[in-house]
């Protein structure tokens, strides 16, 4: 049987169970999640884990975070890297400047994409972008891509007092045919989270031919590898100078090659065959 854990049933089961585990980012920033939610967390994910013939998750940080977390040899766990959906896919410049007269009147600009949480780092990425705006004398606006998840006042604080906030554009939630155009006619993607497990938004903005900026902690190098600007996540000034290199278009062409290369490394039939692997050893533990 194949569970998720994220529920009790499986902890009274006898069947032989997989335990699918993407991060444990309520055990290091649990004060970015509402009480109830981490209290949950950090009481039965521990059980979860041990409880599971196998654990699978979506990179080797986070097989090493849950090994030492909850004292579980890393031979219990598998790594089944996140894959991309084919749908993503370079943009005809054509297919830019419509996309472009549609979301952000005409200008080009720079994409986030993900949910408002306080863990994607939302407020100093556009505290970065304000500071890359006054520095530089370009008419780039930031597009965010995502729906907030919990109120954030410090979030909108931040947002109300900046000296671009005008060149700060809200889409909400997408289809994901806009998402395609979305990220493919952007300028570059910027993805600073502080934790991730994986970060699919990564290789989406390399399938879709963009630059792609991330952070230099947690996950992240380990997925973008040399494909992208890397950036200290709890630094305003390390984020906006992420966003400069993006005007140097040597560099940001040798990082979409790069970025192209990478992304054929994250499919869904890698994935799967990954998931398969982990479910043939609890059948060979049986037998």
């Amino acid at each position: 049987m194949f569970f998720s854990p994220d529920g009790f049933l499986s902890l009274k089961s006898s069947i032989p169970q997989i335990a699918v585990i993407h991060d444990l980012n309520f055990e290091h920033y649990p004060e970015d999640l509402p009480k109830q939610y981490t209290k949950y967390y950090k009481k039965y994910f521990p059980l979860f884990a041990r409880k599971a013939t196998r654990i699978i998750t979506v990179s080797e940080f986070s097989k090493k975070d849950i090994s030492e977390q909850y004292g579980i040899s890393s031979e219990k766990i598998d790594v089944a890297y996140n894959g991309v959906s084919d749908s993503f896919n370079p943009s005809e410049l054509s297919e830019i400047k419509t996309t472009r007269e549609k979301f952000s009147d005409g200008s080009p600009y720079l994409v986030y994409v993900g949910a408002l949480h306080a863990r994607k780092n939302i407020e100093r990425m556009l505290l970065a972008f304000d500071q890359f705006k006054k520095a530089n004398n370009t008419d780039y606006k930031m597009l965010i891509v995502g729906e907030k998840i919990w109120k954030n006042t410090n979030f909108e604080t931040t947002l109300e007092n900046l000296n671009f906030k005008n060149d700060v554009l809200f889409t909400g939630r997408v289809s994901s045919t806009d998402l395609n155009k979305i990220i493919g006619s952007s300028e570059g993607l910027v993805y600073a989270s502080y934790f991730e497990g994986f970060g699919i938004p990564i290789i989406e903005g390399m399938k879709c031919n963009v630059p792609v900026i991330t952070s230099k902690v947690s996950s992240m190098p380990e997925v973008a590898g040399d494909a992208a600007i890397l950036v200290d996540p709890f630094s305003v000034d390390s984020i906006s100078k992420g966003m400069e290199q993006l005007l140097d278009n040597e560099k940001t062409d040798k990082l979409i090659q790069l970025g192209a290369k990478r992304a054929l490394d994250f499919t869904w039939e890698n994935t799967s065959k990954e998931v398969w692997n982990s479910i043939e050893k609890v059948i060979t533990k049986l037998n």
